[in-house]
């Protein structure tokens, strides 16, 4: 990938903050936050920091006012790295901290509520312990995990600015830290630059830049106010929505549902570049994102003259997820809503690739378990042990395959 020279992106936007135009497309946004120059954007880096810049030169040019600490655009949070994985994250300056950046800008409309609208801008970095790839340190570039969801955001924030609603204000926020556990939006959650009890509901975008052929698009979140699945079907183009009721999930949305704040969480599904120096800009379907631009900012508009809307909480879908001594070596198909375990990705030498097992398989047998969705499957991998066989049943293509699977 090109490397991208930060002075003449930054130049580029002090004359277009003179025109007062958004002249930024969601390409520009994503190649410059997944270029190599940004180094992966891990938290606390130098590189962090000039995306966090050049966020901050973005927000400014759409005449959005700092709303983060002091009277900046800046929100930082100090914290000790886990050294222990369930451990709790300790925020505070002290020996080995880290410090990380959220961005964040307020359209104020003088209204009463508020509308939250949020996506991390922190990745891999070189990797580490998040990423999936196997041959030592590499740019993990993140374009889709989440170059896509700030540039959405950048282009909700137009949207709104421009021609958009004005009976609420809108917090834009770009969060770092949710790669190593949410800590951005948590820390934010819990040190609010605002009032959060003004706060309607807050709209999270993670990974939103792999829209498939079929329009699939998974929204979280729709238990957790009684208006969403109305408003959801009313405003969609022409999606094939996977709308899931939990707004407990592995994004920063959870901070604020945990806030008892109604959350919604749009994704676009995982793919065999997640977590790899792969995910790269050149990848994505940025008029799926661009549809996805209109799709938010309709539902937004929606809501606009409804009164501040009315928190439910939702079971916690995560609690209910088997432990597992084993793994079957693939990416799940999140976004299937057939019959089975659709597999959208097979990594090198673990058990489904020895076994033949092939991207688009949907197993529908493990075992004696019958798979009939994701819980079933996870419910039946988690009976085996290291060393256990068993035979799999998958569906390809309408044929039903048996193989055996040694874990």
């Amino acid at each position: 990938m090109k490397k991208i020279v930060l002075p003449l992106i930054l130049v580029l936007i002090v004359s277009c903050k003179k025109e007062k135009t958004n002249a930024f497309t969601l390409q520009d946004d994503v190649y410059f936050l997944a270029s190599d120059s940004l180094k992966g954007r891990a938290t606390g880096s130098a590189e962090e920091l000039m995306a966090a810049e050049y966020l901050m030169g973005r927000m400014k040019d759409l005449q959005l006012n700092p709303a983060g600490d002091s009277g900046k655009f800046y929100q930082t949070f100090s914290f000790t790295p886990k050294k222990d994985p369930h451990q709790e994250v300790i925020y505070g300056r002290g020996d080995s901290t880290i410090t990380g950046t959220n961005v964040i800008g307020f359209l104020d409309n003088k209204a009463a509520h508020t509308v939250i609208i949020g996506a991390h801008y922190d990745h891999l970095g070189m990797g580490g312990a998040g990423s999936l790839y196997r041959e030592g340190a590499a740019i993990h570039n993140g374009a889709d995990d989440n170059a896509s969801g700030v540039a959405v955001l950048l282009q909700v924030a137009d949207s709104l600015q421009k021609k958009g609603p004005k009976s609420n204000n809108y917090l834009f926020m770009a969060f770092s830290g949710e790669e190593i556990g949410l800590l951005g939006s948590n820390y934010f959650s819990k040190n609010p630059t605002i009032d959060l009890s003004d706060v309607t509901y807050m709209i999270n975008m993670d990974m939103v830049g792999r829209l498939r052929e079929d329009k699939t698009l998974s929204i979280s979140g729709t238990g957790t106010a009684p208006i969403w699945n109305q408003v959801l079907n009313a405003t969609n183009p022409g999606f094939k929505l996977v709308l899931k009721e939990s707004g407990v999930g592995p994004s920063d949305h959870t901070s604020f549902y945990l806030q008892d704040i109604p959350v919604l969480h749009f994704f676009t599904g995982q793919h065999e570049d997640y977590h790899k120096p792969s995910d790269d800009a050149e990848k994505l379907n940025y008029e799926g994102m661009q549809q996805i631009v209109g799709f938010i900012t309709d539902v937004i508009s929606e809501l606009d003259d409804d009164p501040k809307l009315t928190f439910k909480k939702t079971k916690n879908e995560s609690e209910e997820v088997p432990r597992f001594k084993v793994a079957l070596g693939v990416v799940p198909d999140y976004l299937f809503d057939g019959e089975g375990m659709r597999i959208d990705g097979v990594s090198e030498d673990k058990p489904a690739q020895k076994a033949g097992l092939m991207k688009g398989d949907i197993v529908v047998q493990m075992g004696d378990s019958t798979v009939v969705d994701m819980m079933s499957y996870m419910r039946a991998l988690s009976a085996f042990e290291k060393g256990n066989t068993t035979k799999v049943v998958v569906d390809r293509k309408g044929e039903k395959i048996t193989v055996d699977i040694t874990f």
